[in-house]
């Protein structure tokens, strides 16, 4: 018997940058014009902001007055988890009826970290991922993840999971995901390229999975001078992105998007047995794993 079809938005938005508060009333108030999807996903960082652009006043043996004081902001503005904030967005993710997927910057201790956060349709906090490996500068603002948040939820249309941008290209990672029985995957991002395209829909190939990739759209207007003025070393030309998020299916083919040049969300209803279809030929954790060639050990205790 078919199965019933899966509800899904993408919100490709630009948060109210180092501006905790605000940005969680906009991304309550985007979470609330979905109501009745069953899974909505917010982008990479998006409270309060993915610091695209920004040095923090860093080099090589050296580091600045104005970076500390921008990067004091950008951890006056993090997340605690759980916190008022988590409990904000589990209350919008409990009134709209949908399992809700966001990317935060989450503060624990003296360390940040990239963070997504599951809430279900109770808006309970169901688990989190932390970046594993933050990209070349997220090193010098983000800590690295552990083993133990490689995090698949269930959540009664199918299991959901997903690694943060650039971890996407670590094969390993990917592999752990999919041992966890992933059906539908999410990516969040920062990355607006058009080769980034291509890895979402390798990704739905490999594992024979729906794949929402979600990136912001921010442009310079974004920025509030006070923040900018603070970081020598900040730079326009880098600091927007035009977005490109999309929907995939699980043979690789686009259902939406990708979405370029606007503030937006793709909207899409997926087809559960597809899944179930595409993986007659390929199934990359069983008839295809070869385990008597293959091993894959994670770590996943807290570290």
């Amino acid at each position: 018997m078919a199965r019933e079809p899966v509800r899904v938005a993408v919100i490709q938005a630009a948060p109210v940058i180092f501006d905790r508060e605000r940005t969680i009333e906009k991304a309550c108030r985007l979470v609330g014009e979905q109501r009745g999807r069953d899974l909505i996903v917010l982008p990479e960082a998006f409270v309060p902001a993915y610091p695209r652009g920004m040095g923090f006043g860093t080099l090589v043996g050296g580091r600045s007055a104005g970076g500390r004081a921008l990067w004091q902001r950008y951890v006056d503005n993090a997340v605690q988890v759980p916190g008022p904030a988590t409990e904000a967005l589990g209350e919008a993710a409990r009134e709209a009826g949908a399992l809700l997927v966001v990317g935060v910057v989450e503060r624990a201790g003296g360390t940040l970290y990239c963070t997504v956060l599951y809430f279900g349709r109770d808006g309970a906090l169901l688990g989190k991922h932390r970046k594993l490996k933050p990209t070349a500068a997220e090193r010098v603002v983000w800590g690295e993840g552990d083993g133990s948040t490689l995090t698949v939820v269930e959540s009664g249309f199918g299991r959901v999971g997903g690694l943060i941008c650039w971890e996407n290209y670590m094969p390993l990672a990917r592999m752990a995901i999919y041992e966890k029985g992933v059906e539908y995957y999410v990516a969040p991002t920062a990355d607006g390229r058009e080769s980034w395209q291509a890895t979402l829909r390798h990704i739905a190939c490999e594992g024979r999975c729906f794949v929402l990739g979600c990136n912001q759209y921010v442009t310079l207007e974004d920025y509030p001078e006070e923040l900018t003025r603070l970081d020598e070393q900040w730079d326009p030309a880098r600091a927007t992105t035009e977005g490109g998020s999309a929907i995939v299916s699980p043979y690789g083919d686009l259902v939406a998007g990708p979405l370029y040049g606007a503030e937006g969300a793709l909207t899409a209803e997926l087809d559960p047995d597809e899944i179930v279809r595409a993986k007659l030929d390929f199934d990359v954790v069983g008839h295809y794993a070869r385990r008597d060639v293959f091993t894959l050990t994670v770590d996943e205790r807290a570290r």
